[in-house]
């Protein structure tokens, strides 16, 4: 993520860190800790927002999540309802108006996500 901060930041792009305990309780310590233990783990910077621990998926699950499955391709119109993210890091990426654009599962690189971030910061 920070080589794509480092990189498409000053033209815009925004990245959005959400930390969740959902998934094999991998994220039990408080924020600060989670936070320390991202920069350290990965050697990055960490230079956007990181966010309070919150819950993606379930009765609790964060408003800013709702929205962001309830438009996209999570959202089965059949049943009227969204499926639940499976596992850490899955991206969505939001244009500037706010129209969810894409989801993407945690086994795409944040890198492979290149092209499409700059397909929509051209628009």
């Amino acid at each position: 993520m920070d080589q794509l901060f480092d990189k498409y930041g000053g033209q815009g792009l925004e990245i959005l860190a959400f930390p969740c305990n959902q998934f094999g309780g991998q994220e039990p310590a408080d924020n600060d800790k989670i936070l320390e233990g991202a920069r350290k783990k990965a050697n990055a910077k960490i230079e956007y927002p990181f966010f309070q621990k919150i819950e993606v998926n379930g009765k609790n699950t964060h408003e800013v999540y709702k929205f962001l499955k309830v438009n996209s391709t999570l959202y089965d119109p059949k049943t009227q309802k969204a499926k639940n993210i499976q596992w850490n890091f899955g991206k969505f990426l939001v244009d500037k108006n706010g129209k969810v654009v894409s989801y993407h599962i945690p086994s795409v690189s944040p890198l492979e996500l290149t092209g499409d971030i700059e397909k929509i910061m051209k628009n």
